[in-house]
């Protein structure tokens, strides 16, 4: 019997079929652009980086970007709950706030936030054309908070309300979804007597892409997001010998307002193409608690920024780019920084298929001084064996609320920094028809912010992450792909050894897409999180939370070019399971809906 239901409805949106991507294969004439800044063929990448398509998303009928990161390699997810619940990433190990989020470019990471961190609980699957998962130091070419690495996010350009009229184009999606009947609490944390309340989740999220064609060496463009969303969390129990001044069931409704844009200018000239841009993003969150009261936090990011290339000679691309940053945090306190930035990269074709990139970064922010930053990432094809690594460094600035307060704060607080290297080896099989690789990574985070005894931010902390990452994929026929994912990450406190928290030390996935016609679509997923290290959400004493594996089905059926009808069952095995501690994950469910073009 299934435990709860989903369901979501796409207007004005219909994903289009795009190319599978199974990741890194020899022969591979795809390219990326978040690792270069630049488009670049998959197999000249130096650095760890792994493609998902709309073309996966659909396959695994996803719903969200918190959906589509559960199996890609290297990276944690811990989500507090069910859907739209706060989310956290832990890439190769690092801080969930060591990974810059990109959306079409615009920054997202968010100022209000206490770590800075960017949540992307709130960020629907039906508007997305690609994810590009970047691993290892990037702040090289991105500046603050990628030292875990960079994902990067692009809108959907192809949905159904979508066209062109001479030189303008232009797209829009719109996305809702409702999520209901979602219990958190474990049964063990109930009070006596107590049953466990419903949360809900209701999400609006809408796109578009406009572009202005000038004239065939300019092109204008604006791209914009919004979404909205309402949740009634239900904080069932809690321990009242420990917190005497809280009811037994705290109710909270809490509503988000996340909008972004960017307007830009591309220009060519001969050889030098050159881009300028103007992004702005801004979050407001609120909390309405009837026991507790009502509030607020509210912050922004604008941000000004140039890019330039040209081929210098044959084989060298230089790259040259500019950008002011200003970060605001409006509620519950008002504090800003600026940041101006310079970068530099150098890639390289060297021919036989040797290729690397190297890049340098200047920033110099108002409150806490300068920081350079550098990364080089060399490849080497060999018939159908690429060798590959990277290494470089990396940093994270305080965030706001750890500089200024309301609660504890230290104005005196420097980055965080990092440097990382990897390694690896990918061998083609069967002229393309498997592939399987390995990779070995290691990260030496320093300078960590950590809280002293009396509540005070300080740089006090070290860690160190390692680990190997693996993959195997088999294509035997057209219609039918089959992928495999193991990741060992071994991730402690540097001085004491412990194991940081919410990091498994094992992780698998495996995943079957098979286009059984050409109408039906059907995928079957199944994900193992190993044993973790967790803090207890009433004891605050350290808890060894259990392994938990998930399976996953999901179909796509075509009914006409217009109309689709498509379904999901997740949790196939009805797991119980908490990630983190005190927080349940939902138990068996299914979900159903329709896409429609207008």
């Amino acid at each position: 019997m299934f435990k709860h239901l989903f369901i979501s409805t796409a207007a004005l949106a219909l994903l289009p079929a795009a190319a599978q991507a199974d990741g890194f294969q020899i022969g591979d004439e795809s390219v990326v652009v978040s690792a270069t800044r630049l488009a670049t063929p998959v197999t000249d990448v130096g650095s760890s980086i792994t493609v998902i398509t709309a073309q996966d998303i659909v396959a695994r009928q996803q719903q969200s970007l918190s959906d589509v990161l559960r199996d890609v390699p290297g990276l944690s997810l811990v989500q507090s709950g069910g859907a739209g619940a706060l989310t956290s990433i832990f890439l190769r190990g690092t801080n969930s706030n060591h990974t810059k989020v990109l959306l079409d470019g615009i920054d997202i990471g968010d100022p209000s936030n206490p770590t800075g961190a960017a949540d992307i609980s709130k960020l629907l699957a039906g508007d997305i054309a690609r994810v590009e998962v970047l691993r290892g130091p990037q702040s090289g070419l991105y500046g603050s908070d990628a030292i875990g690495g960079v994902i990067s996010d692009t809108f959907n350009q192809t949905a159904s309300l979508a066209g062109s009229d001479g030189g303008f184009h232009y797209v829009a999606t719109v996305q809702h979804q409702h999520v209901g009947a979602t219990p958190v609490t474990p049964p063990s944390l109930l009070q006596a007597g107590e049953t466990r309340n419903d949360d809900y989740y209701d999400n609006v999220t809408g796109g578009t892409k406009l572009g202005y064609d000038v004239s065939n060496a300019l092109h204008l463009g604006l791209v914009a997001h919004v979404n909205t969303s309402l949740g009634k969390i239900t904080n069932d129990a809690f321990d009242l010998t420990t917190f005497t001044s809280y009811p037994a069931s705290m109710r909270s409704r809490i509503a988000t307002l996340q909008y972004d844009g960017r307007a830009s200018a591309n220009l060519t000239l001969g050889a030098v193409t050159q881009s300028l841009g103007l992004a702005y993003s801004s979050s407001a969150i609120s909390d309405a608690d009837p026991d507790n009261g009502y509030s607020l936090v509210a912050g922004n990011r604008i941000k000004l920024d140039w890019q330039g290339h040209a081929e210098i000679m044959d084989g060298q691309t230089l790259l040259l780019g500019a950008e002011t940053a200003r970060d605001t945090i409006h509620k519950p306190i008002s504090f800003g920084i600026t940041t101006n930035a310079g970068y530099v990269e150098l890639n390289s074709d060297f021919g036989d298929g040797l290729n690397n990139s190297a890049s340098l970064r200047y920033d110099d922010n108002s409150r806490y001084g300068d920081r350079l930053t550098w990364h080089v990432a060399p490849s080497w094809v060999i018939g159908q064996t690429r060798l590959k690594a990277s290494a470089g460094s990396g940093f994270k600035a305080p965030s706001l609320q750890q500089l200024f307060g309301p609660f504890g704060h230290n104005p005196m607080l420097r980055p965080e920094t990092s440097t990382g290297y990897d390694a690896g080896i990918e061998q083609g099989f069967l002229d393309g028809v498997a592939s399987a690789g390995v990779t070995w990574f290691h990260n030496d985070p320093r300078n960590l912010i950590n809280y002293d005894a009396s509540f005070t931010p300080v740089n006090v902390d070290r860690a160190r992450t390692q680990g190997v990452e693996s993959f195997v994929v088999f294509k035997p026929m057209e219609a039918l792909s089959l992928r495999a994912d193991y990741t060992y990450t071994d991730a402690v406190n540097a001085a004491t050894h412990a194991a940081l928290l919410r990091r498994p030390r094992h992780k698998a996935s495996l995943d079957a897409a098979w286009q059984a016609t050409d109408a039906l679509l059907l995928d079957a997923s199944l994900l193992y999180v190993g044993p973790r290290s967790d803090v207890g959400r009433e004891s605050f004493l350290p808890e060894k939370l259990p392994g938990y594996m998930t399976v996953n089905l999901a179909a796509t059926w075509d009914v006409t070019p217009d109309f689709a009808l498509y379904g999901r069952v997740e949790n196939l095995f009805d797991g119980h399971y908490q990630d983190p501690d005190g927080f349940q994950r939902p138990s068996i469910g299914a979900w159903a809906g329709v896409k429609a073009s207008l």
